[in-house]
């Protein structure tokens, strides 16, 4: 839907809502889906920033010339504002994914972040959602490795992760219907089983047993 409080010329406005509406149809028609992925966010980034280079905040008024301050300080208001308006979506599952970037800090250690275009973005963006779940392999107590979802926020590898719901181990098994319902307080006994491969290789199937 649209927000009320912006004016006509901008985007998520009732005039924005109106035209999107008119021209991809009734949204109505999206009542029969219940989740919505957006893969990635990586991508969308280095979109909107291709945009916000071409508008005219990324020129200096002075010169004339291109202006990166102000290119990267639209593209952070942008995604933010798109971002927050997703997240308003009450009665659907909305799933950011995103690259996990690896790198080295000033005093040599080993940090991860979300691989996003702009500082504003990646640093405003768990504050924004829910859940933020790393998916991650790890190994087992036998050194044999596994994959699983990291949730927790003070997690000794320095995944960004966080969990909102306060339902969720530190570490589960990487089983997004599970998790959701796990989230909800249900017991996801009505999701899919995991695949073959994680079931031979996870302790999670063994500690469910």
């Amino acid at each position: 839907g649209s927000n009320p409080a912006l004016p006509a010329e901008m985007p998520f406005s009732q005039a924005h809502f109106e035209h999107v509406c008119q021209k991809y149809g009734d949204p109505d028609q999206l009542a029969k889906y219940d989740t919505y992925f957006v893969d990635s966010i990586t991508v969308l980034s280095r979109l909107c920033l291709t945009w916000a280079k071409s508008q005219p905040a990324a020129f200096s008024d002075r010169t004339g010339k291109a202006d990166l301050r102000g290119a990267y300080g639209l593209l952070g208001s942008e995604m933010i504002g798109a971002l927050t308006h997703l997240q308003h979506v009450r009665d659907k599952h909305v799933i950011y994914v995103c690259i996990l970037e690896e790198k080295i800090d000033d005093f040599n250690r080993r940090i991860y972040q979300l691989q996003l275009e702009g500082a504003k973005t990646s640093a405003e963006l768990p504050g924004v959602l829910d859940e933020v779940i790393t998916l991650a392999i790890l190994k087992a107590d036998d050194g044999s490795p596994y994959r699983a979802f990291v949730t927790g926020a003070d997690n000794t590898w320095g995944f960004p992760s966080k969990d909102r719901s306060g339902r969720l181990d530190p570490i589960e098994e990487p089983h997004l219907g599970k998790l959701i319902a796990k989230c909800l307080g249900r017991n996801g006994q009505d999701a899919p089983p995991p695949s073959a491969a994680f079931a031979q290789s996870s302790p999670f199937t063994e500690s469910q047993e």
